[in-house]
C-alpha cells in the first residue's frame, strides 16, 4: 500500500480516516490473547481420562446399577478444578490489559481526538507527550521527543528522535513532545511481528502430566480386550445376567483407571496456586508449578527483575571547597523542577534533591541525547547545566577521568554539575565558554531490595543463573555483580555472537549477555534446553515474548507488556523477583508430596490390572464392583493422599516421578494381586458364595492397603498416627453401618477363618517384597 503523506497541522480528513478502514488499513486487535472460556473448558472436559470414565458411566447406566456411579464423582471434580484455577486466571490477566491498555491521541480534522488504540489508521497523526506508549510504528512528522525502547529492544537508555526518526510501537515518550505519522499496522507492526510469533501453542512440558497421560494410554489400550474378554467370560462362560456382567467388568476396569491420581494432582497444585497468590504470584498453568520446581537454568531480565527499572543517586561530590551538598541539592533541584524531565535520570535527582528553591529561569536547555546535557539559565545566578562530563568539559574532563572511570567501574552513571555567570551562546542552545565544574554526581540503576538474597538462594539450589539484557554487556555485568551474581565477571556482547554454534558455546561458558536481541534471547533459550537444562526465564517486554514462550517454565512482571504477561505461566502481580524462592520452593513441596501420595494410586492400577487379566483365566466371576473400589480409594487412598500432599517438604527433586513412583508401589501391587489370588485358591476348597467372596476380598485387600498407608505415613508424628488411625476407624464404621451400600456381607465364621491367616500372608509378603525392592535399589545404587 502506498503511504501518502499526511498534514501534521491537520491530520486526515473523516472520509480519509473511514477509506482506511474499509480498506483493512487499521490497528485493530492483533495482541497475543488469552484463551476463551469455552477453549479452557473443552481442554479439561475433554481429557483422555474423562472420555474412559464417561464410557465405563455409560455401561453401568446400561446395566442399571446406577449406585455404581459414584466413581463419576472423582472426575467431576477434577475437571471442576481444572476449570476454575484456569478461567480465574484469565481473568485476572484480562483485568491486567483492560487496565494497561493505552489510549491514542490523533489529530483528524485539525482536531485531537482519544481513540481506542485498535482504531488507530495508516497516516494517522498522532500526538505523543512524555508518558504516552507509540501505539502503531510511525514516523516523526513535527517536534522532537526521547523515547524509551527497553520494552521492545531491552535497552533501557532514551533515544532522541527528531522529524524523519522512526518511532517503534510499545516503546514510551520520556520526554518531549512530537507529531508523527503512522506508517504500520496491525500485524505489520515491528512488535506485533514479535508477538505473532510467539501465538503457537507450546505443549505443557509436566513430567508428572505426560507420566500419567502415559499410564491411562497404555491401561486405555487394555481396557478394551481386558473388558471384552471379562464380559465374555461373564455373560456366556459363567452365565451370569447382563447387570452382573457389566457391574463386573466395569469394576475390574475402574480399579484400572487411576481416576484419583488425576484428581489429586489437581487439587495440590491447585491448592499451590491458592497459597502463591499470598505472594502476589498469579500462576496461569497448573503443571507450571512443576516445572519451576524442576529448573536448572534461570534466565534474568536485568531491568525488573534485578532492577527496579529506576535510577538512584548514591553520591554528591563536590569539587570545590566552597559548594556544599546542599549547594549542589539546590541548584540541583533548580535545574529539574524548572525543566520537568521524566526520564529515569530526572527522576532520581529529583528525589535526591526534592525541595524546588523557587529561582527564576530566564533560558532553558532541555536534554538530548546528541548533546548529552541539559541546564537553566537563571536571572543574577548565571547557569547550571547537568549532563555528561566529556560534552560539557571537553578536554577539561582528563582531570576528573580516573574518578568517573572508577565509578564505572562499579556499574555507576556519572554526571557533572557545572556553573558559569553567562548565559547560553549560540541562540540560547550552546555552553558558556567558561563553564566550570562544581560536582560529580554518581547514579546507579536501583538495585531491587531482596535481589541478593534471591540469587544467593538460587546458588545454594545448584539452579544456574544467566542474566540476558539489550543494556550493554559490561554496564549488565557490573548489575549483576553488585545484586551479588557471583559470575558476573564472565560476560559476552552478544552482537559478537554471528552464529548458531556461536550460541551454544557462549551459554556454557558465560553468566551475563549484553546487547542481546530477541531472536537471540530465543536462541539462548533453545540452546540450554538443547544442552539437558530446564529453563526458566523472566521478562517484562515485547523482547522477551519469544524467549519467554519457549521456555519449559516462563514468568513475568506485571508491569511489563501485555503480550509478555498473556504468553507466561506466572506473572508476579507486584513485579518483585523476590517471590520467586517462595514459588520455586512450594513447587517442590507439592512434587515431592505428590511422589510419595502418588504411589498409592498406582498400587491399586496396578493391581486391578494383573488382577483383571489373572481373572481372565481363572473359572470365577471377579470379585469387585465399582462402588466397592469407591470406598477402597477412598480411605486408603483419597483422603490420606491429599493430606499427606498438603504437608511441608522442601527436599530437592530427585529422579524422575514415573520412575519414584513405580518404585514404591510394586510391594504393595504384588502383596495385593497374590492375596487375592490365594483367597481364590482357598476358596477353590471352601467354596464362599459369590457376595462373601466378594467382602472377604474387599477386606483382605483393604487390610493390604493399610499395610502399604502404614508405610506411607512414616515417619510416625502426631498428624500421621491421627490419619492412620482415623482411616482404619472410617473403614470399620463403614462395613459396619454402610455394607449393604457398598454389597458386603456380614462376616461370618469361615469367613474369618479364612482371612486371619491370609492377613497374615499379606503382612510376611509384603516385609519380604520391601526388603527386596531395597536391596535391588541398593546393589543398583553401588
Amino acid at each position: 500500500m502506498e503511504q501518502f503523506s499526511t498534514s501534521p497541522e491537520t491530520g486526515l480528513a473523516r472520509e480519509e480516516v473511514h477509506a482506511r478502514v474499509q480498506q483493512g488499513l487499521v490497528n485493530g486487535e492483533e495482541d497475543v490473547k488469552t484463551q476463551s472460556i469455552g477453549q479452557i473448558v473443552r481442554k479439561n472436559v475433554v481429557t483422555p481420562f474423562n472420555i474412559l470414565n464417561i464410557i465405563l458411566g455409560a455401561l453401568i447406566i446400561s446395566s442399571g446399577s446406577l449406585k455404581n456411579l459414584l466413581f463419576l464423582g472423582v472426575m467431576v471434580c477434577n475437571t471442576v478444578v481444572g476449570c476454575f484455577q484456569e478461567i480465574r486466571a484469565k481473568q485476572t490477566i484480562d483485568k491486567l490489559s483492560l487496565i494497561s491498555s493505552p489510549k491514542a491521541h490523533v489529530l483528524r480534522d485539525g482536531k485531537l481526538w482519544e481513540v481506542p488504540v485498535s482504531k488507530v489508521v495508516m497516516d494517522d497523526i498522532l500526538q505523543l507527550t512524555a508518558g504516552n506508549q507509540v501505539s502503531s510504528d510511525c514516523v516523526v512528522a513535527a517536534g522532537s521527543c526521547e523515547v524509551n525502547e527497553s520494552l521492545i529492544t531491552g535497552e533501557s537508555d532514551p533515544i532522541l528522535k527528531h522529524p524523519g526518526d522512526h518511532l517503534l510501537s510499545g516503546s514510551f515518550i520520556v520526554s518531549g513532545s512530537c507529531r508523527a505519522q503512522v506508517e504500520h499496522v496491525g500485524k505489520d507492526n515491528y512488535a506485533s511481528k514479535i508477538t505473532g510469533s510467539a501465538k503457537y501453542m507450546k505443549k505443557t512440558q509436566s513430567e508428572i502430566l505426560h507420566s500419567i497421560n502415559l499410564i491411562i494410554k497404555i491401561i486405555g489400550f487394555m481396557l478394551v480386550p481386558v473388558g471384552a474378554a471379562l464380559f465374555y467370560k461373564a455373560a456366556v462362560t459363567s452365565s451370569s445376567s447382563y447387570s452382573q456382567a457389566i457391574v463386573s467388568t466395569v469394576g475390574a476396569l475402574v480399579g484400572m483407571v487411576p481416576e484419583g491420581l488425576v484428581l489429586l494432582v489437581s487439587v495440590v497444585l491447585a491448592s499451590s496456586v491458592v497459597r502463591l497468590s499470598f505472594r502476589n504470584a498469579l500462576v496461569q498453568e497448573l503443571y507450571s508449578i512443576e516445572m519451576l520446581a524442576r529448573v536448572d537454568t534461570i534466565c534474568l531480565d536485568k531491568t525488573g527483575t534485578i532492577t527496579e527499572g529506576t535510577m538512584q543517586v548514591d553520591n554528591l561530590h563536590s569539587l570545590r571547597d566552597d559548594f556544599s551538598e546542599d549547594a549542589i541539592c539546590e541548584a540541583i533541584a533548580a535545574v529539574t523542577h524548572t525543566l520537568k524531565d521524566s526520564n529515569p535520570t530526572a527522576e532520581a535527582l529529583k528525589e535526591k534533591c526534592p525541595e524546588n528553591p523557587g529561582w527564576e529561569a530566564s533560558a532553558e536547555v532541555p536534554f538530548s541525547s546528541a548533546r548529552k546535557w541539559s541546564g537553566v539559565y537563571f536571572a543574577g545566578r548565571g547557569t547550571f547545566v547537568i549532563g555528561a562530563g566529556e560534552f560539557i568539559l571537553g578536554e577539561r574532563f582528563e582531570a576528573l577521568r580516573p574518578l568517573a572511570d572508577k565509578a564505572a567501574s562499579k556499574g555507576q552513571r556519572v554526571l557533572i554539575l557545572a556553573h558559569s555567570d553567562a548565559p547560553f551562546q549560540e541562540d540560547g542552545m550552546a555552553l558558556p565558554e567558561d563553564i566550570k565544574p562544581l560536582a560529580m554526581l554518581f547514579l546507579s540503576d536501583r538495585i531491587r531490595k531482596n535481589a541478593r538474597e534471591t540469587l544467593q538462594y538460587f546458588v545454594d539450589q545448584n539452579v544456574d543463573l544467566k542474566v540476558i539484557s539489550g543494556d550493554n554487556a559490561i554496564t549488565v555485568a557490573n548489575i549483576a555483580k553488585k545484586a551479588g551474581l557471583e559470575n558476573a565477571d564472565d560476560w559476552v556482547d552478544a552482537t559478537t555472537l554471528e552464529t548458531d554454534e556461536d550460541i551454544k558455546e557462549a551459554v556454557k561458558r558465560y553468566a551475563v549477555f549484553g546487547r542481546v536481541t530477541p531472536q537471540q534471547k530465543l536462541k539462548i533459550v533453545k540452546a540450554l534446553k538443547a544442552d539437558g537444562h530446564n529453563v526458566a526465564m523472566t521478562g517484562d517486554g515485547v523482547n522477551d515474548v519469544l524467549a519467554l514462550k519457549e521456555s519449559d517454565c516462563s514468568i513475568a512482571m506485571a508491569s511489563g507488556s501485555d503480550a509478555a504477561r498473556t504468553v507466561s505461566q506466572i506473572v508476579l502481580l507486584d513485579s518483585n523477583f523476590a517471590s520467586m524462592p517462595h514459588i520455586v520452593a512450594e513447587g517442590r513441596r507439592s512434587i515431592n508430596n505428590l511422589q510419595r501420595s502418588s504411589s498409592l494410586y498406582l498400587v491399586k492400577a496396578f493391581f486391578s490390572t494383573i488382577l483383571a487379566v489373572c481373572f481372565i483365566f481363572i473359572q470365577s466371576q471377579y470379585p469387585f464392583e465399582p462402588i466397592q473400589f469407591t470406598l477402597l480409594n477412598a480411605l486408603t487412598i483419597g483422603i490420606p493422599s491429599l493430606v499427606l500432599s498438603l504437608e511441608p517438604n522442601r527436599e530437592r527433586l530427585h529422579g524422575q516421578f514415573m520412575l519414584n513412583i513405580i518404585k514404591k508401589a510394586i510391594p504393595g501391587t504384588l502383596t495385593m494381586v497374590l492375596s487375592v489370588l490365594l483367597l481364590e485358591a482357598v476358596n477353590f476348597f471352601v467354596n464362599l458364595p459369590q457376595t462373601q467372596l466378594s467382602t472377604a476380598a474387599v477386606v483382605l485387600t483393604g487390610f493390604s492397603l493399610f499395610l502399604i498407608l502404614f508405610r506411607v505415613c512414616m515417619p510416625f508424628n502426631g498428624k500421621h498416627i491421627f490419619l492412620f488411625v482415623t482411616m482404619c476407624i472410617g473403614f470399620i464404621l463403614a462395613y459396619i453401618f454402610f455394607g449393604s451400600m457398598f454389597s458386603l456381607t456380614a462376616l461370618t465364621a469361615p469367613m474369618i477363618l479364612i482371612l486371619l491367616p491370609l492377613m497374615f500372608a499379606s503382612l510376611s509378603m509384603f516385609m519380604m517384597f520391601l526388603h527386596l525392592i531395597e536391596r535391588i535399589l541398593m546393589r543398583h545404587v553401588d
